[in-house]
């Protein structure tokens, strides 16, 4: 890119749950594309409903919603991980304790994890807030994720945990 902080500028989207990466870190790639600036949204469900039918979106959403139920009850049994949020839908919020720590220090231990997980290329979760402290946001959004993508990337987050 010609003027890589000027297409950084033109492109970033500044919300809460999303953290951004500070100029000269990680490339987001939020920062680099126009997906949020795109208006031709309801196609992608008018098309979806009209291959798949209302039981397919249904269906679709039932098995995204209980994979992201799949990391919860996976991440509750690793020791440091707190799960935050009751799921109901296709999102998790985890954060990352050392125990005995402040909110500060589980932040920065938080944020540790989520670039450990990130760096491992086995998934990506990004960070967000959540009352005020970080935590890895998870979000179940392809329809062909499996339990076995799950337990891997488990598996990663575990190996996150016990490596930071």
């Amino acid at each position: 890119c010609a003027h890589p902080e000027s297409h950084r500028a033109a492109m970033t989207v500044h919300a809460e749950y999303l953290i951004q990466s500070p100029a000269g870190g990680p490339r987001d790639p939020v920062d680099w594309n126009p997906e949020f600036s795109r208006r031709a949204r309801a196609f992608t469900v008018y098309a979806a409903l009209r291959t798949l039918g209302r039981s397919g979106v249904a269906d679709l959403v039932e098995r995204c919603c209980g994979r992201a139920w799949q990391f919860a009850e996976s991440l509750r049994t690793v020791p440091g991980v707190e799960v935050l949020n009751d799921v109901v839908l296709n999102q998790v919020l985890v954060r990352f304790t050392r125990g005995g720590q402040d909110d500060e220090d589980d932040d920065a231990y938080t944020l540790a994890v989520i670039a450990h997980v990130q760096d491992s290329g086995v998934c990506w979760m990004g960070g967000t807030t959540w009352d005020g402290r970080a935590a890895m946001r998870i979000s179940v959004s392809n329809w062909r994720t499996t339990e076995d993508d799950v337990d891997r990337s488990v598996a990663a987050v575990t190996d996150a945990v016990h490596s930071c």
